[in-house]
């Protein structure tokens, strides 16, 4: 039986700028600019103002308003924008903004990791078209590390779902073969050990007269003691080889040499390119007092185009004169949401300014001995909720500013978000930061003996000698969170 029913809901329904905003948040410094120059495609209303343009005012009204407004005149609606000229309003970068110089090496359309594969495919002579047509296949198949993870059923039914032509296993294992014998050694692999495979036998072939000893005990253990070598078994290799520890040092040291991710080491434009860092901010020690700048590098001033303002103008004494068309009517409606969108988008990267200040002049304030001293021991727990409890803003903002985030300090480029960090209480009561700890136990493991590495109990003893209290799982958890490997795979000869 239908019933039916009356209830009240609130639901919080969020403006189109806002959204915007929270988009333009997580963008940062770096590839801002290029999202700025979508816009200024997209929407023939939003032009780069002059150097001497000044600050935009946003004035009493406001665009979500805008937007949801209902139908009303257009003369109303012109005799507004005459008052409020649009050509005036415009965005000028926070004057206390720095502005990085454009020393970065450009970068060039290069050659692609998979256009070189595609150039040394044409190299080679193939017998018939259907020889070709599974190369190619290969060749696509192969990922950005260079390794070919698809199954060779996977590019059979590949080939006849594309081709219409029927393979077989032996033909994908000639021609791929041949595409192990591309460069940079390795191409091709299914497997690291295959991968390593490749890279030896291609180094034994080129370098027969150096090291060749080392070489082939080191062939021997991947094809023979793969899975003792990756687990570190060194005393099994030494007993089941029959060699010395300085025999066994010097093969594992040429499979050491060799690349696992072979795609990394082709010669492109790409693979070549220095990546640069771009800051978000700076922070400078001024006679002992910290100042904060926001880079506005790559947002340049935006305003109104003047064009725009023109049509308003000229449909304005036209209709003054005569009966406006319902086609003039139609062209005034499309210039009035362009300008409008123009606004939204200049209001809402001055927000993202103002926002980005707002969150790193309080991660200042409250890191401050860190940014006067760069001693990370100073550097205090914090959590998104401190921030945002001090500025005001949501958690969520707040986690969206620090993500992606850099700030260049006299003691280098920090990540944001490496700022953030819970707390821990030592021994005598103090509360400190678990990036201290983690720095602590960092050090530890850099100084250890190799030979005898230390366990996660013995590390966590050597903490509480320290004066933090913390468990062993917690060594473990923090051991990963460092990249840092067990015990047993941190042990060398």
């Amino acid at each position: 039986m239908l019933k039916q029913n009356l209830s009240q809901k609130m639901l919080q329904k969020l403006s189109p700028q806002q959204i915007q905003l929270m988009k333009l948040l997580q963008i940062p410094t770096a590839t801002l600019d290029q999202r700025i120059k979508e816009e200024l495609e997209s929407n023939p209303a939003l032009d780069e103002g002059e150097d001497n343009a000044d600050v935009f005012d946003l004035g009493e009204e406001n665009s979500d308003d805008r937007a949801e407004e209902k139908e009303f005149e257009l003369d109303d609606y012109l005799t507004e924008y005459m008052e409020d000229d649009p050509s005036s309003y415009k965005m000028k970068g926070d004057t206390s903004a720095y502005n990085i110089e454009e020393t970065d090496t450009p970068i060039s359309g290069g050659n692609s990791f998979h256009d070189l594969l595609e150039m040394q495919l044409g190299l080679l002579e193939f017998k018939t078209e259907r020889e070709e047509i599974i190369a190619n296949q290969i060749i696509g198949s192969i990922d950005q590390d260079g390794y070919l993870r698809r199954e060779t059923s996977a590019i059979i039914d590949d080939v006849m779902f594309a081709h219409g032509i029927e393979i077989d296993e032996s033909e994908v294992k000639v021609i791929l073969s041949m595409v192990q014998r591309f460069d940079p050694p390795g191409i091709g692999a299914r497997d690291l050990r295959e991968c390593l495979l490749i890279q030896l036998n291609d180094k034994i072939e080129r370098d027969t007269g150096t090291h060749v000893r080392a070489k082939n005990l080191a062939l021997k253990i991947l094809l023979n003691h793969f899975e003792e070598f990756t687990k570190k078994h060194y005393i099994k290799l030494k007993k089941n080889l029959f060699v010395s520890d300085g025999e066994l040092k010097e093969a594992i040291d040429e499979i050491l040499k060799l690349n696992p991710k072979p795609a990394s080491g082709a010669a492109t434009t790409a693979n070549r390119v220095n990546q640069y860092i771009v800051p978000d901010f700076l922070i400078n020690n001024r006679d002992g007092e910290l100042e904060l700048t926001l880079n506005s590098r790559n947002a340049p001033d935006l305003r109104i185009n003047d064009q725009y303002m023109e049509m308003l103008k000229g449909y304005k004494s036209t209709t003054e004169k005569r009966k406006a068309k319902k086609t003039e009517k139609e062209a005034v409606m499309f210039i009035k949401q362009k300008i409008d969108s123009a606004k939204w988008f200049i209001d809402a990267i001055k927000q993202r300014q103002d926002t980005l200040k707002r969150t790193m002049y309080s991660i200042m304030q409250y890191q401050y001995d860190f940014f006067k001293t760069g001693d990370d021991r100073t550097l205090k727990p914090m959590i998104l909720k401190d921030i945002a409890e001090i500025t005001g803003l949501d958690i969520s903002t707040v986690s969206r500013v620090a993500n992606s985030k850099f700030v260049q300090t006299e003691f280098g480029t920090k990540r944001l978000k490496d700022f953030f960090s819970e707390s821990l209480m030592t021994q005598d009561g103090k509360e400190v930061s678990t990036l201290e700890v983690k720095n602590i136990l960092g050090t530890i493991v850099d100084q250890e003996d190799k030979r005898k590495p230390l366990s996660d109990e013995k590390l966590k003893d050597m903490l509480t000698e320290k004066g933090y209290n913390i468990a062993r799982r917690t060594i473990a958890k923090y051991r990963e969170q460092l990249g840092i490997p067990v015990a047993r795979l941190r042990k060398e000869l």
